[in-house]
């Protein structure tokens, strides 16, 4: 390795600490509780072109993989000789950014010595855009809220007034959104200010060379480590409840050498609601699901991203037209590793977890005053949950995680902070993870009832109520997930849905599906489950074997 090698391996190392403050930034001046407390949001730097170079570790794969596509509709959409220093771009635009309306991204370009010399980008997800509200309930994108074209929020450092007088105009909680507009903006301000310090410690006045080293690296790291899986076309099909009908996920993975394609050819056809997913949010997983499995020590960068070549026919349902409805994309869009490492288990056993629960359990709740004398406002709360991963080749699954999402969990404090509700319960789900002898992640079990004078409209977006998680190599499957009122009257797992006052909405969460057969798991660890009343005497009896 030459000296400019080592000098840019130090540089690349360095990327890292200067996306993650930009990363920090943004959590810390976030007004949604989805960003400040889940996570849910992306940051990185970018060359020129619109090529990734580095990410930040906060943030979710969907947000990240597909803002990595994003930045070069931004460049293609703005030209280059129309990007001045003080600039800032945005877009809500599902196609050309991130997959739905309620994700705002945030472009801003990156100078040098008065030369343009790449670009910060940031996502997050706000809590409220207009239209029907976050919920899989629309008909096309239309009645799902405020589109954002590509556009300038700032112009030469002015920020469009037009733009956030027509925000506030359209969205329930415009302070909160305006807010996190904002921080957007200082999330990429922030990280430009780093990366200057860095440039000026290494005497360096433009990114290219970097950004080719990084990127080349990463993509001949990726083709080397595809090769090393076996050739063949490898099939795999999953079966998911969608909105009113079954959907059928269908991939097949062509791998020969250095090559490797996933189509996704016959998976069903665009649903009329809601549940629909944008080609680039498909994109974003179902890299992320090979990546993982494939070549995980690779950093992420449209160098390792692009030789995974991801295609679905125009008009399915992961592949779905402008102007469907896709509010509720991350549904369907966060199973996708699953059908995919399905697929990929047939040329790499022992490799990859058995199926999750997978898709958030998130829940939208619009909260009202149920009398007309009350002084007090409405109230957005976005809240997410989730169930149990499956099980892995040599370990359990991980209970109430998100994966592949990464997002964290909001705490019962900060979601009540938000509006007048109770969280009366929030416990692990006895019995929900699939048996094997690694077993699956646990799910949830979750009460939230409104405080005395309000009632609440909440919309389901749930799946893995009809369809569970399944095991491989002889586990188990896990547990359905079930929507209902506490005392048992059995709700939609979609759909806009009032729960009045006095009514307690009980949620439980779905578990991961269990690997191997569980007759051959340690019986110390069925004993340990067993303690901790996470498996029952029966299921211990039935599934196990187990009578100690």
């Amino acid at each position: 390795m030459n000296r400019q090698s080592i000098d840019f391996q130090i540089m690349w190392n360095r990327l890292i600490a200067v996306v993650e403050e930009q990363a920090t930034t943004l959590i810390r001046t976030a007004f949604s509780t989805s960003v400040r407390e889940a996570g849910d949001l992306s940051a990185g730097l970018f060359d020129r072109r619109g090529r990734m170079m580095a990410q930040a570790v906060t943030g979710t794969p969907g947000h990240v993989n597909a803002m990595a596509e994003s930045v070069t509709h931004f460049v293609r959409e703005i030209g280059e000789g129309n990007i001045r220093e003080g600039d800032v771009f945005v877009t809500n635009d599902p196609w050309f950014g991130t997959g739905h309306l309620h994700d705002i991204t945030m472009v801003s370009p990156v100078f040098r010595a008065s030369q343009h010399i790449g670009f910060f980008a940031c996502t997050a997800h706000v809590v409220d855009i207009g239209g029907r509200g976050f919920g899989p309930d629309g008909n096309d994108i239309f009645e799902e809220g405020l589109q954002i074209p590509i556009m300038r929020f700032a112009n030469q450092g002015v920020i469009s007034d037009d733009l956030i007088r027509l925000v506030r105009a359209n969205v329930r909680v415009p302070d909160q959104v305006v807010g996190d507009l904002y921080s957007l903006a200082a999330c990429n301000e922030a990280g430009d200010r780093r990366l200057q310090a860095m440039l000026d410690e290494f005497s360096l006045g433009e990114l290219q060379g970097l950004a080719d080293f990084i990127i080349e690296s990463s993509r001949q790291a990726t083709l080397k480590a595809i090769a090393a899986v076996p050739d063949g076309i490898f099939r795999n099909s999953m079966q998911v409840d969608g909105y009113d009908e079954p959907v059928m996920m269908v991939v097949s993975l062509n791998i020969d050498g250095e090559s490797l394609i996933a189509d996704f050819a016959g998976t069903s056809g665009m649903s009329a609601f809601g549940v629909n997913v944008p080609e680039v949010y498909t994109r974003a997983y179902a890299c992320y699901g090979l990546k993982c499995a494939i070549a995980p020590e690779v950093p992420n960068n449209t160098g390792s991203l692009e030789p995974f070549v991801i295609t679905a026919p125009e008009g399915c349902i992961l592949a779905a037209a402008r102007p469907a409805p896709v509010s509720v994309r991350h549904v369907l869009g966060h199973l996708v590793p699953d059908v995919v490492l399905g697929a990929l288990h047939q040329a790499m056993p022992d490799t990859v977890p058995a199926e999750g629960a997978s898709a958030l359990w998130n829940i939208q709740i619009s909260v009202r005053p149920n009398t007309p004398e009350s002084t007090v406002g409405n109230s957005e709360v976005l809240m997410f949950n989730s169930g149990g991963t499956g099980a892995r080749p040599q370990l359990d699954g991980l209970s109430a995680t998100a994966f592949p999402s990464g997002v964290s969990t909001m705490s019962v404090e900060a979601t009540e902070h938000v509006g007048p509700i109770v969280v009366w319960r929030k416990d692990l789900r006895a019995d929900s993870a699939g048996s094997g002898r690694f077993r699956g992640g646990f799910g949830q079990t979750i009460e939230i009832e409104p405080r005395e004078g309000f009632d609440f409209s909440f919309n389901a977006m749930f799946d893995r109520v009809k369809n569970p998680a399944r095991g491989r190599d002889g586990g188990h499957s896990g547990a359905t997930g079930v929507v209902e009122l506490a005392d048992g009257a059995v709700l939609k797992s979609k759909g806009k849905q009032l729960i009045k006052n006095g009514q307690r909405l009980k949620l439980s969460l779905p578990g991961g599906g269990g690997y191997g057969d569980p007759k051959n798991r340690d019986p110390e660890l069925i004993k340990a489950d067993m303690d901790a009343g996470l498996i029952s005497i029966d299921k211990a009896r039935d599934d196990y074997g187990f009578s100690g």
